[in-house]
């Protein structure tokens, strides 16, 4: 990776930054850039739109036409090398006669990991990797997460008051944050696949998980996803309002009332009296493709997803109010008994939304 050079790594960038531009629709698919560049000059760019659309590469090429001939592509991903809804992109590569091939990452999906990159070497192309690894994965952490771990990148997203509390006892919670906040949710809303509450937030908040943005941003409506063991808010609910699909995880025997239609049910194992296994949940998310699951729920649901050892990442809304002693908090059943057993987290982005102020966490590692 020491060999590439300041043009290299601006080159990638413009790739990376043309990828991003898929994150509403893309799923399941990765988000791909492609930048072409003949004597240190760019002759075309493009970046994957939406599954079963042609490929980054695909698109640049046919701009470039002969000018890709002797080229260099910067691709943010490894090309593929199967057939699937669209050619091999490798074999575009080789068939449009680029020079070199730089790849951000190799892509770990079964049909490509490493066939892609193979084909090319095998045709004489010059084929590096590595470079803005990171910040490649980074871009498609829900992908990775996806086909390396089997189930999707999870994020537990939560407006707060300064006191950490989430809703007075009441349950009564609008609004905390500032519309700006409220706004920006829907933009996370938007990049994930699938949004999933619990039946509790269901019947105390009847919230309908959809994606409302302005009418110019093509999206792709999320799947929403209620855990509800007992089957009982499928009578009831905006949920089931037809904008979006709907699914119901529900525990083996609970049955919906006669006449049920408008959403899917699917039965998974518990993990407890009245709980179902959140491993098992994302598992199937998992199966069904989905990438990123955004979780819009109470304290009960987020804290036992932190107890399972299954929260990527946290999005909080820290609003400039006290909500007091009596309020809500952020997480349930979190029994923390020393500083040596607290949950540590990093801050990946912080900033000012209207105003409230947003943060992006991670779990810190571990300490030795």
């Amino acid at each position: 990776m020491s060999g590439f050079s300041a043009d290299d790594h601006a080159f990638m960038a413009r790739a990376l930054r043309l990828a991003e531009r898929g994150v509403y629709t893309t799923r399941p698919n990765p988000m791909v850039g492609c930048v072409l560049v003949q004597d240190g000059a760019v002759v075309a760019e493009d970046f994957h739109r939406r599954a079963g659309e042609p490929h980054a590469e695909a698109l640049a090429l046919q701009a470039a036409g002969e000018r890709a001939r002797g080229a260099t592509a910067y691709v943010t991903l490894e090309p593929c090398a199967h057939q699937g809804r669209t050619p091999p992109c490798a074999d575009a590569l080789v068939a449009a006669g680029v020079a070199r091939v730089v790849a951000a990452t190799r892509d770990p999906y079964a049909q490509v990991d490493g066939a892609g990159l193979a084909k090319l070497r095998e045709t004489g192309i010059a084929v590096e990797t590595g470079l803005m690894e990171a910040q490649a994965r980074e871009l498609n952490r829900g992908f990775f997460s996806r086909i390396e771990r089997g189930r999707p990148w999870l994020r537990i997203k939560l407006g707060m008051s300064l006191d950490g509390r989430t809703a007075l006892a009441s349950g009564e919670s609008k609004w905390i944050t500032s519309e700006a906040a409220r706004l920006d949710v829907q933009h996370w809303r938007a990049r994930s696949g699938a949004l999933l509450t619990a039946s509790g937030t269901v019947l105390a908040d009847d919230p309908q998980l959809t994606v409302r943005l302005p009418e110019d941003r093509e999206v792709m409506p999320p799947l929403r996803v209620v855990l509800d063991p007992g089957l009982a808010t499928v009578a009831r609910g905006r949920v089931r309002d037809g904008s979006a699909p709907t699914l119901y995880l529900h525990a083996a025997g609970a049955r919906a009332p006669r006449g049920f239609s408008g959403a899917e049910l699917v039965a998974l194992p518990k993990a407890g009296e009245g709980r179902l296994d959140l491993e098992a949940a994302l598992k199937e998310l998992g199966r069904r493709d989905i990438n990123e699951v955004q979780v819009e729920a109470g304290a009960t649901l987020g804290g036992a997803l932190l107890q399972a050892g299954l929260v990527d990442e946290l999005l909080l809304y820290v609003a400039p109010v006290l909500l007091g002693d009596s309020a809500r908090p952020l997480f349930g059943g979190l029994d923390i008994a020393s500083m040596r057993d607290r949950l540590g987290w990093r801050v990946v982005d912080a900033r000012r939304i209207g105003d409230d102020h947003r943060f992006l966490l991670r779990p810190a590692p571990q300490a030795s």
